[in-house]
């Protein structure tokens, strides 16, 4: 046993450059901190709790009521269906009568159950109303990493980040998904075109 141990920490010290003590430190360290911030985001007694779903109300009294049922339908959430990422920062909290959402690789969810992490004034709302992939899978709170660019991440980083996409999966209501705003120009011109034509060939048929 102590061979394969002794061998264990040669390994350690020839692949890493570090010594058994600083390897295990830094390597505690690290647990640590990806602990801590996960539990800013979705803390063990919320994540715990059953789905929490946002009802979006005109009546700004109404705006932070939620529904902490666990047979809460999640059709209740506003879907906001497809949106650039100018259009997300509407939903940064700025505005009481709209719910928070934040996107992940994507894809929008309603963390307004979340307002005491994301709700305005709070330490972590600077990831409201944007895609936040990439300080997710640094764990960064950095501005210039709060965006959904994830290129030139390393295999554990991009597993930090779907941990992340999981958690959120399970915790929020997806509401819609981010596309590029030359694509949602498009997508709409292409529906007015199609909506002229089907009324030009129907005013040929009269």
């Amino acid at each position: 046993m102590e061979f394969y141990w002794k061998s264990a920490m040669e390994q350690i010290t020839w692949y890493t450059g570090l010594s058994p003590t600083a390897f295990f430190t830094i390597l505690a360290a690290m647990i640590f901190v990806f602990q801590m911030v996960s539990s800013m985001f979705v803390s063990p007694e919320e994540f715990n709790k059953p789905p929490t779903v946002a009802i979006s109300s005109s009546n700004s009294s109404n705006s932070n009521l939620f529904v902490n049922d666990s047979g809460a339908d999640a059709s209740l959430a506003v879907q906001v269906g497809r949106l650039t990422e100018q259009q997300l920062r509407a939903y940064n909290g700025s505005d009481p009568n709209k719910p928070l959402l934040m996107a992940i690789k994507g894809q929008i969810y309603d963390v307004s159950s979340g307002r005491m992490f994301y709700g305005p004034g709070s330490p972590y709302s600077m990831f409201v109303g944007k895609d936040a992939s990439r300080a997710l899978a640094l764990l960064s709170f950095k501005p210039e990493d709060i965006n959904g660019n994830i290129e030139g991440l390393n295999e554990e980083e991009l597993v930090i980040l779907q941990d992340w996409e999981y958690k959120f999966m399970e915790k929020y209501v997806k509401v819609g998904e981010l596309v590029p705003e030359g694509e949602l120009n498009e997508h709409s011109e292409n529906g007015h075109q199609n909506s002229e034509t089907t009324q030009e060939e129907h005013d040929k048929d009269q």
